[in-house]
């Protein structure tokens, strides 16, 4: 049997870039990527986090997670581009179909990242870091952004190989090769140890992944439990899961909100905002093809306060204006009159969508599903704005919230890939 051959190709700076070379392909002059910028919240007010940023805003300290409020206070000169989930769900699939090109066995991981088994494919394609290197290239120039790619034996080294130095470069990182690539970093650079668990490996004396990788596994499992061992097992390279072809995100919800650069303190405005923020997540929903059963709206008031109500679906649904209806009537049954800064919706309960059962009590469904998916393609086609709700016109209010991907979208890694 042959040696695998893994690679885990990874979209450098994946929102910002695709936003700058977007632009650039449409007449803008400023590639984002040589200037401070990043994608995130809203330029004018200001709120949400950062998503993503280019490589000078490094110097001014910024970091992505952090608010935009803060990245504004280290750089005023920041440009600030708000998030574009359509335009980077086209990048992601075209990204996609490239690597097909090199491989049959293709797992989408995130939606910039993917895995690609090599194994085999060097009788057709040649070497597998030359093959790396065309296709890195073979990116760079038909789609105008760069790549990582790592490349080793499992998934676990092809992704920490990947990591290594960006970007658009092409590392090895073989179980041969760990005690000098990967072993001298420090251990919250391995996969699976977080911020919450990092302290508590220094405090016991680890502070690298070597350290880690030598360290008694019994001792691990003490204070760690189970996941002690999974992650001595990550130091030490060991990883046997399989790339799964065609691979479905599995989804747990899809939610989005947003912090409203007003007080809102009546019915219809918020009903709007609710508005807003479905128009997102039930294009999502449609995107990834579930409906959904369980429907939850949470406010925050402008003193902080925080609450929220939830309610299941008669029958599962993908319809805007289903979900619509029943946030707002949530939202109704919950208010009690304080002005809110800040509304969510989120839907869980996720099924597929290959199978639809009607009900004798719903509304025409197929007629709703087609109106639906007829704004989807027109929006894909022609930008978000191309088509609005009129209900939105002189409201002062975006027809659409949000729209960046939720971190449950795409599982975790683990110890089965």
């Amino acid at each position: 049997m042959s040696k695998r051959i893994i690679f885990h190709v990874d979209a450098n700076s994946a929102y910002l870039s695709w936003e700058a070379v977007h632009r650039l392909q449409h007449g803008d002059s400023l590639d984002l990527r040589t200037v401070p910028s990043v994608v995130g919240g809203n330029q004018e007010t200001r709120h949400g986090i950062i998503l993503a940023k280019s490589i000078p805003t490094k110097k001014y300290g910024i970091i992505t997670g952090e608010s935009v409020f803060a990245a504004k206070i280290k750089c005023p000169q920041l440009i600030v581009v708000p998030p574009n989930y359509y335009l980077y769900m086209q990048c992601s699939a075209v990204f996609g179909d490239i690597l097909r090109e090199y491989s049959p066995l293709i797992e989408q991981y995130s939606i910039d990242e993917y895995f690609l088994d090599y194994t085999g494919m060097e009788k057709v394609l040649g070497d597998p870091v030359t093959a790396a290197y065309r296709l890195k290239d073979q990116i760079k120039e038909q789609l105008g952004f760069t790549v990582n790619i790592g490349i080793s034996s499992n998934k676990l080294l092809a992704k920490m190989g990947s990591e290594l130095k960006k970007p658009d470069m092409v590392h090895t990182l073989f179980p041969e090769e760990m005690s000098t690539k990967m072993w001298p970093l420090p251990v919250e650079e391995l996969f699976g140890v977080g911020r919450a668990t990092a302290p508590k490996l220094r405090d016991r004396g680890i502070q690298t992944i070597g350290d880690l990788a030598n360290a008694e596994p019994h001792r691990l499992e003490l204070f760690l439990k189970s996941y002690g061992l999974m992650i001595w097992n990550f130091a030490n390279g060991r990883d046997e899961s399989l790339v799964k072809i065609n691979r479905r995100p599995i989804i747990k919800g899809i939610g989005n909100s947003t912090t409203i650069p007003f007080d809102v303190d009546d019915t219809r405005t918020a009903h709007l905002v609710l508005l807003s923020l479905v128009e997102s997540v039930a294009t999502r929903l449609r995107q990834a093809e579930y409906l959904t059963q369980l429907v939850s709206v949470s406010i925050r008031t402008n003193e902080l306060y925080h609450y929220s109500h939830q309610r299941k679906f008669f029958a599962p649904t993908d319809s805007t204006n289903a979900i619509h209806e029943i946030a707002c009537e949530l939202f109704d049954e919950i208010w009690k009159k304080e002005p809110i800064r800040h509304l969510g919706v989120r839907v869980s309960e996720l099924c597929m969508n290959s199978f639809i059962q009607p009900s004798l009590f719903e509304r025409d469904i197929e007629k709703q599903r087609a109106m639906d998916h007829a704004v989807d393609e027109i929006r894909n086609r022609f930008g978000l704005k191309s088509v609005f709700r009129a209900s939105f016109l002189h409201s002062g209010l975006g027809s659409i919230a949000g729209g960046t991907v939720s971190d449950e979208e795409y599982p975790m890694m683990s110890s089965l890939l």
